[in-house]
């Protein structure tokens, strides 16, 4: 017999198996990058979710974990060929998003460099659906040669 009987330790394990519920995030207005004072939820929620997690340097910023953020910092001023960048874009991207719980998988990836930026598009697929991201930049050239669109 145990200490700890087998349903017990069952109900944690699906307790904290439970989804969150329905994602909610501040909305964002993506030119400007203010918030616009509104609440948006599912699939709405999770684009914001992406617009921020792809604008956030990976492992630089205390507040979030290891887990969030992206890695795109490492492609700026390497003269890495056309192919090796976008598949290491889309690795990254890949390791930057799926870490959310209701994206599961990133599909019809594309970069294109326009100026000193690159930038990406793809769909991420949702349990809420497809979802769209065009002419999103995740990495951009700068005098000090990375990207410093955060504070």
């Amino acid at each position: 017999m145990s200490l700890f009987p087998a349903h017990i330790e069952r109900d944690i394990a699906l307790k904290s198996r439970k989804r969150r519920g329905i994602p909610r995030e501040y909305e964002i207005d993506f030119e400007t990058g203010q918030l616009t004072g509104r609440i948006v939820e599912g699939k709405e929620a999770i684009r914001v979710w992406i617009w921020l997690a792809m604008k956030i340097p990976r492992y630089r910023y205390y507040v979030y974990t290891w887990d969030y953020g992206n890695e795109y910092e490492d492609l700026i001023g390497q003269s890495y060929t056309e192919e090796y960048t976008e598949t290491e874009a889309r690795r990254m991207t890949e390791d930057c998003l799926l870490i959310h719980e209701e994206i599961q998988k990133i599909s019809d990836f594309k970069t294109a460099m326009t100026g000193s930026a690159l930038t990406a598009a793809f769909t991420a697929e949702t349990i809420y659906g497809g979802l769209e991201v065009r002419g999103q930049d995740i990495a951009k050239a700068t005098a000090r040669g990375r990207n410093h669109d955060i504070p």
